[in-house]
């Protein structure tokens, strides 16, 4: 495992709880990565934005002709389709570059846990011996969810996620992370331990 990052154990120190080491600390990579959901997600909002722009375009009336413009209801209509639209092809990198910067990770001899100082602060943690699974994606920069890694894209009546890893919703993810798979065998080492403290406690 790699090393405890001492600007990180400073901001996760309060979060700490009596008795509770740290045993590795981090941020996410700063750099523009491509994610596995990028397959889906650039054509996707290729897509939207393209059709966006022609629709507001065509209620302007750069097309057809110029005097027949649409009512200003359409015009209106599609500004907040070529906002997301923008925002789908890349203002979400702008976002996730600015998160990442205040976004922190720490696993303890307890707990895994995430610390984000975005436009609030919020906080998101699970112990050890509750995660009910773990997953990863990604090279040697990657990403571990402790939980049920959902879709972007889900079907009716099925549970889905955000399309930016770095949002902090229920299952803690650590996002873009540089020694991925250290971090991933001291997990699962810690989780087999506290599997194996629980038997022999029950018996």
């Amino acid at each position: 495992m790699g090393p405890i990052d001492p600007e990180t154990a400073l901001k996760l120190q309060p979060e700490l709880i009596s008795g509770e080491s740290l045993l590795w600390a981090g941020q996410p990579n700063p750099r523009v990565l491509f994610h596995s959901d990028d397959w889906t997600a650039i054509p996707f909002s290729v897509m939207w934005a393209g059709f966006s722009i022609f629709w507001e375009a065509s209620a302007l009336g750069y097309w057809g002709h110029p005097t027949h413009s649409a009512p200003a209801f359409f015009v209106f209509w599609g500004v907040p389709f070529v906002l997301l639209g923008q925002y789908l092809l890349w203002g979400r990198f702008f976002y996730d570059a600015w998160i990442k910067r205040r976004t922190y990770y720490a696993v303890t001899d307890r707990r895994v846990m995430v610390l984000q100082e975005g436009f609030k602060r919020k906080t998101n943690f699970t112990y050890i011996d509750a995660i009910p699974t773990i997953e990863r994606d990604g090279g040697q920069t990657g990403t571990i969810w402790f939980g049920a890694r959902y879709p972007v894209v889900a079907g009716r009546g099925q549970r889905g996620r955000r399309l930016s890893r770095f949002d902090v919703g229920d299952v803690p993810v650590f996002a873009d992370i540089d020694d991925k798979d250290s971090v991933y065998r001291t997990v699962v080492d810690l989780r087999q331990r506290a599997g194996r403290a629980e038997s022999a406690f029950a018996r």
